[in-house]
């Protein structure tokens, strides 16, 4: 693909796929797990309008460039405030999910937010590079991309039941 193509990332995939894709030994599937739980927890809290950006180690084939497993999925979530929701109410109803400390304990993310709707100041498109020009490199330099993910929670039934094929078929 040339360098000037608009088909580069970040890389929409369905979550089931990206389950599918990924759950290949016992540690990613942990790390999937907690991935699950977590957008579990956004949806209860009515957090389903918007999107996940997903990268680090976990997107990379670590266990061959580094002789490692990944430790963790690094997540963005840019989500919409349900309606009838400020951002402090929100928060308030579960404090927990906007740590990053408890989301690397309880949920093995490195995750960080952005919240949708507000209007486009400079502050906002900083933290949009900011994703994008540390995620679309290696730490090496060298070019790679990161998935996008829909925050609608319709397809993650489905994708809990991939993660569970996967763990059974690695027993």
């Amino acid at each position: 693909m040339p360098g000037n193509s608009p088909e580069r990332s970040p890389y929409q995939i369905a979550i089931p796929d990206f389950i599918d894709t990924f759950a290949q030994s016992p540690e990613r599937i942990k790390i999937l797990a907690g991935f699950l739980a977590f957008r579990a927890e956004l949806h209860k809290l009515g957090i389903i309008c918007g999107f996940q950006w997903l990268d680090g180690s976990f997107l990379e084939n670590i266990e061959i460039l580094e002789n490692r497993a990944p430790h963790d999925l690094d997540v963005v979530t840019f989500y919409q405030l349900p309606v009838g929701e400020t951002q402090q109410s929100l928060v308030q109803k579960n404090q927990d999910i906007f740590n990053p400390v408890h989301l690397k304990s309880d949920f093995t993310i490195d995750g960080y937010f952005s919240m949708l709707g507000l209007p486009v100041d400079n502050k906002e498109i900083k933290t949009i590079t900011y994703w994008y020009s540390m995620w679309s490199h290696r730490r090496d330099g060298l070019w790679k991309g990161f998935v996008q993910i829909d925050l609608d929670p319709s397809q993650d039934s489905e994708a809990n039941k991939i993660l569970e094929i996967n763990k059974e078929a690695i027993k």
